[in-house]
């Protein structure tokens, strides 16, 4: 599925809002064409029958149009919010940029790449066009608007990726953590989230206990509870509604989570 599919197809929450004022910035009449071919009649019709009941079909098209619509404006989040990542320490590293490559790629298929590159390139234009501290701003309402439409495990699972991206060249500078945590407060989400997820896939104890946001000094039983926390918040199930590719990049977290309560668990006899 290329992005012009996700981009012209259902654009769910968004359209309104932040959200989707940059998306008519950076597409220009590419979006107003694409916004005009997705409300016409015939994709805005009722389908009822004689006594005023939707149909079978109206019910797909409302199915359909709900999945594409949180799924697409998942994806346009992640491109947003990782330019802002990316720029944080004041240039744009050739790691990251392959990072959010292969997840375009991983999601949407080869054609995506191209133009989800494109879009992150003018994303950077536009940032440079209206100065660092305006589009911080513009960030920060998106990140509400974010908050507002999608649920704390999705929410988990879009910073997830914007940390991947952040750590794609090996190191995360300060200014990256500081940005990360930003969006993460901005979205209404524990910066402690930020530090939890940067010690996911490390085979050291220190990393471990980071995962799990205690301290090696917890007991038994804290450690266990805040496990507990962490699972469910990032149980897999909670983002099906985004599609399988993005699912199975929670189920991979959601591993790397067990990893970690596995080498606790092992240290401590447990």
């Amino acid at each position: 599925m290329g992005i012009g599919k996700w981009i012209g197809g259902f654009l769910g929450w968004m359209t309104a809002g932040p959200l989707g004022a940059l998306a008519g910035i950076v597409l220009g009449g590419f979006f107003d064409s694409m916004m005009d071919a997705v409300n016409t009649p015939g994709t805005q019709g009722t389908f009822e029958d004689a006594f005023g009941r939707q149909t079978g079909r109206q019910q797909t098209y409302q199915r359909q149009h709900k999945y594409e619509g949180q799924r697409n404006s998942f994806l346009f989040s992640m491109l947003v919010l990782s330019s802002y990542i990316i720029k944080a320490d004041g240039k744009v590293m050739h790691s990251e940029m392959e990072m959010v490559r292969q997840m375009l790629r991983q999601n949407f298929g080869e054609q995506a790449v191209i133009q989800g590159n494109d879009i992150l390139k003018k994303l950077f234009d536009e940032q440079k066009r209206v100065g660092m501290t305006n589009f911080r701003q513009t960030v920060a309402d998106c990140c509400q608007q974010i908050a507002r439409n999608m649920n704390y495990s999705q929410r988990l699972q879009l910073l997830n990726f914007l940390v991947m991206v952040a750590q794609a060249d090996g190191k995360v500078p300060q200014s990256e953590i500081t940005a990360l945590k930003e969006c993460t407060q901005w979205m209404q989400m524990s910066a402690d989230e930020v530090d939890s997820m940067l010690g996911l896939g490390k085979d050291d104890l220190e990393s471990a206990y980071r995962v799990l946001g205690v301290s090696p000094n917890a007991s038994d039983d804290e450690v266990k509870k805040a496990y507990r926390q962490l699972a469910l918040k990032h149980h897999p199930d909670k983002v099906a509604a985004l599609g399988d590719d993005i699912r199975k990049a929670a189920e991979k977290k959601f591993q790397e989570i067990n990893a970690a309560k596995d080498k606790i668990w092992k240290a401590r006899g447990l």
